[in-house]
């Protein structure tokens, strides 16, 4: 008898706890479809809210892009009718482009109702510290942008900085790559090019060259002058016009210091320097006319 009073009294546990755990599933049921409606009303909410604002910002998006192509070929084709740098195009084309495509992100993102400000300033703050930390290149590359904007010299163009003289290969954001004349390759920093003085030979269509000889006081300058004018125009680059010229630059105690300015293109200007003195050589020794020798004492001929 007692363990049939201990089985019932068991069997109604089982049956409360059963009925608990159902209560509690039926609980959690209504819970959990609670939560579910409460972030579906939310979200509903938030759609309507912000819907209309996302689809303002997508058409804005939209143009303006469509906008800022065009303006960016409409710059790029100013560029070319004005016959502007072609190193420098297509770099200010990416920073224009690149520069117009970020405020309109952002502004877009401030009519959808992002945090801007906190976005802007940490940016600010990263540029600051990166130009701090390479103030020597952003210097470099700012003068860079100034040479191809500017264009003080060009590639191919022969000039002269810092006592280096050579013809322009490259010109490159940061550096100036020229080929000396002794075939030597040099990198110049465009804020020392930017900085100093710059001698662009090639600016000009022609250069004048400028050589001296020695002429002693025996001899007549009219007649001199003549037989210097036939060597100099012998030389089939010199150029006719401007006309080469000789003339009495100075009086040394032994000689008279004769100038021969003779003119040449840019690209013949060695060509003709060396064959210009070899042919005043040959015609002071075709002619007779005795120089002074280095010791300035006595005269003597020049030799063949």
């Amino acid at each position: 008898m007692k363990f049939r009073i201990q089985d019932e009294a068991g069997e109604a546990a089982q049956a409360a706890v059963e009925q608990a755990i159902e209560n509690g599933l039926e609980e959690a049921e209504v819970f959990s479809m609670d939560k579910v409606m409460e972030y579906l009303i939310a979200a509903q909410d938030a759609i309507v809210a912000y819907l209309p604002k996302i689809l303002i910002a997508v058409i804005i998006l939209w143009i303006g892009m469509r906008l800022i192509n065009r303006l960016v070929n409409w710059m790029n084709t100013v560029f070319e009718k004005r016959d502007f740098s072609p190193e420098l195009r297509p770099f200010l084309k990416s920073v224009f482009s690149a520069t117009l495509k970020i405020l309109l992100i952002l502004l877009v993102a401030n009519l959808i109702g992002l945090p801007v400000t906190s976005f802007v300033a940490i940016l600010a703050a990263a540029g600051f510290a990166v130009g701090m930390a390479l103030q020597g290149s952003l210097s470099n590359f700012a003068s860079g942008v100034m040479i191809l904007i500017f264009r003080p010299y060009k590639v191919g163009d022969l000039i002269e900085i810092e006592d280096q003289m050579g013809h322009v290969k490259e010109i490159q954001i940061f550096n100036t790559v020229i080929v000396t004349l002794d075939n030597r390759m040099v990198i110049i920093p465009n804020s020392t090019a930017i900085g100093g003085m710059i001698t662009n030979l090639s600016a000009e269509e022609h250069l004048r060259i400028d050589l001296n000889i020695n002429m002693p006081y025996s001899e007549d300058f009219d007649k001199v002058e003549q037989i210097l004018l036939n060597a100099v125009k012998s030389s089939p680059k010199v150029l006719e016009n401007p006309a080469p010229m000789v003339g009495i630059e100075s009086y040394d105690t032994h000689f008279i210091v004769l100038a021969v300015r003779p003119y040449a293109r840019v690209e013949d200007y060695w060509d003709v320097y060396f064959e210009v003195n070899k042919n005043m050589k040959k015609a002071f020794n075709e002619n007779g006319i005795q120089v002074a020798y280095s010791e300035g004492v006595e005269l003597g001929p020049i030799g063949k």
